[in-house]
């Protein structure tokens, strides 16, 4: 089969090489694709969201298959928008309706979607400029710390936690009123503070039934010892220790299972990943959020841990038969080093040339995720550049050899922490 894979990250090369190497993958597109994907496949110069653009694509290339990578497409309606046209109705799209990817478009709109399917999640409430005042007042009476969330999608940045009610209403009026995160902090969610360890949870699903992949935790902040600004994930880990069959058994029967079953008694369609962030409070899972599609760099430890043909399980979402599959998991541990420019999360430069990059072998691959190729030289070209990602027999000796190979490629500014997985080792 034809596929178009979306995207330019991490997230997307380790989609990429995953798809790959099915025997079923004719001709793979990665739009607009980096310096890695070309290694899997054909790049295309086409945004995400350049619907127009992709449809012409589809249609001149015979796409049998619709991957997108990242939510911003998903969440700009790409499915309805293929679902709707009588000329792209036969490829499938792999991801929800734009009704199913406000789970993670909309902060209030997945509280309340766990409300109703009595869900376990912090307590909340929802404030925008018509109740400015009222929320304020809220926040001034609200146990420390607390949690703001603005709505919408604000490129993983827009959750701010405080540890006084002075910073809460400061904050509180430069989201909503100073518009800090745009359009997106018009709706600020107030959140009660839960205290626990955390960890990504993902399924595939056809929105009746779903199964269950290998669980990761990721590692926002950049410096050592989770300290310093949030990012959007400088490693990540799998499987998670404490995530054993009886962990798992209540975020099925807890989380999981009212999830999809909500889905479906709500006729919401959705057809792809649902991501599950958790988080672990003495032994009882609780949602932190929901996202529409996988994690990133979650995926740089999840697809090399999956075993099963990718295309394969995207073929049976598409034709009903997804119930009636295995899940198979590599049991050694994976560990993901990200490479990530000097001056990231804030300002950093581009155009850093690169080298040292080893080939990939059955215990290692380096995933591209901010790359461009330049000539005969690969460059950097994001915040977030090169995911090194190791599997062995145990964590720290995943990560042993991702930090190897992380102090063996050279560009300049370069950054990583050496801790990943650091409260399992």
């Amino acid at each position: 089969m034809n596929i178009l894979l979306l995207g330019s990250g991490g997230r997307e090369h380790a989609l990429a090489r995953k798809m790959s190497q099915s025997p079923q993958c004719g001709q793979l597109f990665i739009a607009p694709g980096n310096a890695g994907t070309s290694q899997c496949g054909t790049n295309v110069d086409m945004g995400v969201s350049e619907f127009e653009k992709i449809r012409a694509f589809c249609l001149e290339n015979a796409i049998d298959l619709v991957v997108p990578g990242s939510e911003e497409a998903l969440v700009n309606g790409i499915y309805d928008f293929f679902a709707q046209d009588a000329a792209l109705q036969h490829i499938p799209v792999m991801g929800p309706s734009k009704e199913g990817a406000r789970l993670e478009g909309s902060k209030a709109f997945a509280k309340l979607f766990m409300e109703r399917h009595q869900i376990p999640t912090a307590a909340y409430r929802e404030f925008n400029a018509d109740n400015f005042e009222e929320g304020v007042a809220y926040l001034q009476q609200h146990s420390l710390p607390i949690v703001l969330k603005a709505d919408g999608l604000a490129a993983g940045k827009g959750v701010v936690i405080t540890s006084s009610h002075e910073e809460a209403v400061a904050e509180f009026e430069q989201m909503i009123r100073a518009a800090k995160f745009g359009d997106a902090s018009k709706t600020v969610v107030i959140e009660q503070f839960l205290t626990g360890i955390e960890l990504s949870v993902f399924v595939l699903t056809d929105g009746h039934s779903y199964k269950i992949l290998p669980e990761a935790k990721d590692y926002k902040r950049i410096g050592e010892g989770d300290k310093g600004l949030n990012t959007g994930g400088m490693g990540a880990v799998s499987p998670v220790p404490f995530a054993d069959a009886a962990f798992m058994k209540k975020v099925e029967d807890k989380i999981i299972r009212p999830t999809v079953a909500g889905l479906s008694k709500e006729a919401i369609k959705y057809n792809g990943f649902i991501f599950f962030g958790l988080i672990n409070v003495e032994g009882e899972p609780f949602v932190i959020e929901y996202n529409c599609r996988m994690g990133d760099p979650e995926t740089e430890v999840v697809m090399p841990r999956l075993q099963n043909d990718l295309l394969e399980l995207f073929t049976t979402v598409s034709d009903g038969t997804l119930a009636a599959q295995t899940i198979y998991a590599d049991p050694r541990a994976a560990a993901t080093v990200m490479l990530v420019s000097r001056g990231y999360p804030e300002a950093y430069e581009k155009n850093k040339e690169i080298s040292g990059i080893p080939a990939p072998t059955q215990d290692q691959v380096v995933f591209h995720a901010g790359t461009k190729q330049s000539g005969a030289q690969v460059v950097s070209n994001g915040g977030r550049v090169l995911a090194i990602t190791s599997l062995a027999a145990s964590l720290p000796l995943a990560l042993a050899h991702s930090v190897q190979t992380a102090e063996q490629i050279s560009f300049e500014g370069k950054t990583y922490r050496r801790d990943i997985g650091y409260e399992f080792i």
